[in-house]
């Protein structure tokens, strides 16, 4: 009698079990069920190669959402939230200081800093002298009459900003005086909103150089002249160098101006606090920072900063604490 007890309750525990089991599986994807919705990610557009990336894996498990991704300079994608009202889930800065700069308090509390990058010169096997220049003589190749280089604009675009410093970090670092008056605003000074728009220039042959960062001259298998650290804008240990260059940009305000000084190349992501949806931006974010969305970050050429860094981390959402150190 006992063994014939036993015989039965085995199938009976095995079924509990498999309930238990797939009660826990429901569970685990629910959350994927339940997100969905519009996401609208404005972010710089250094980063639209690896955050279109990020954006297809991630709608792998929230397939619900319906992503739209919009790149621009960090400063015009900040604007477009505080001053033009547009909705946004996501905000993905190339210096994440415009964050607090022009976020704070009113649009923003809390950002993190994901990634790295660094300043470079892009340019074509077809650019005037590209079989002679390098990262000693680029400033002497670009101050050839004839030779066209560009940049992106400062008030919209940290690269723009960036290559202002880049330039005048180089006469301290050469001891050249005069490469920033030969080089700002000349005939052959071209200047577009954002960097990435100079990639078509130089590819069609309007343009010999672009200032840009070295991710995105990787991505668009571009050659380019690596800078010394010194100028780069990439080396922790030569923060106080950098800051020996500074930039006025256009403020929060108009009128209104901000003074940013030469620091490593770091970028900062937020999330609007006037976004309906929080936990679908939470979630595209907490992916973002997670193992498969760094890889892709890596892979395209924008180091991870791991852990991430942010100014309170009291402000930032829980699930998203777990990446600052």
């Amino acid at each position: 009698m006992k063994t014939v007890c036993k015989l039965k309750a085995i199938p009976i525990i095995l079924s509990l079990l498999l309930l238990t089991g797939l009660l826990a599986a429901c569970e685990q994807t629910e959350p994927a069920a339940e997100i969905s919705g519009q996401l609208q990610i404005f972010h710089a557009g250094s980063l639209t190669i690896p955050f279109e990336q990020i954006s297809t894996e991630f709608n792998k498990i929230y397939p619900e959402v319906e992503i739209l991704t919009e790149g621009a300079g960090s400063a015009t994608t900040i604007r477009k939230v505080t001053e033009l009202g547009k909705e946004c889930g996501v905000i993905g800065s190339a210096d994440y200081t415009l964050i607090p700069e022009l976020m704070y308090p009113d649009y923003a509390d809390w950002y993190i800093i994901f990634a790295k990058n660094q300043m470079c010169i892009a340019y074509t096997d077809n650019s005037q002298f590209a079989d002679e220049i390098t990262g000693d003589n680029w400033y002497e190749i670009l101050a050839r009459d004839g030779v066209t280089y560009g940049r992106s604009d400062p008030d919209q675009d940290p690269c723009g900003y960036r290559t202002l410093m880049v330039w005048q970090l180089a006469e301290k670092h050469y001891n050249v005086s005069g490469i920033y008056e030969n080089l700002y605003e000349t005939a052959d000074d071209l200047m577009r909103p954002k960097s990435v728009e100079l990639i078509a220039l130089l590819e069609s042959g309007d343009l010999d150089y672009a200032f840009e960062y070295s991710s995105v001259a990787t991505q668009h298998n571009l050659n380019y002249v690596e800078l010394p650290p010194e100028i780069n804008l990439a080396e922790k240990d030569m923060e106080d160098f950098y800051a020996q260059a500074e930039v006025e940009i256009a403020g929060a305000e108009p009128g209104e101006t901000i003074v940013l000084k030469g620091s490593p190349i770091v970028y900062g992501v937020t999330i609007p606090s006037n976004f309906a949806n929080q936990e679908m931006a939470i979630a595209w974010v907490d992916f973002l920072l997670g193992e498969e969305g760094m890889t892709i970050m890596e892979a395209n050429g924008q180091p991870p900063v791991s852990p991430g860094k942010t100014d309170d981390a009291s402000k930032l959402p829980e699930a998203l604490k777990k990446y600052v150190g």
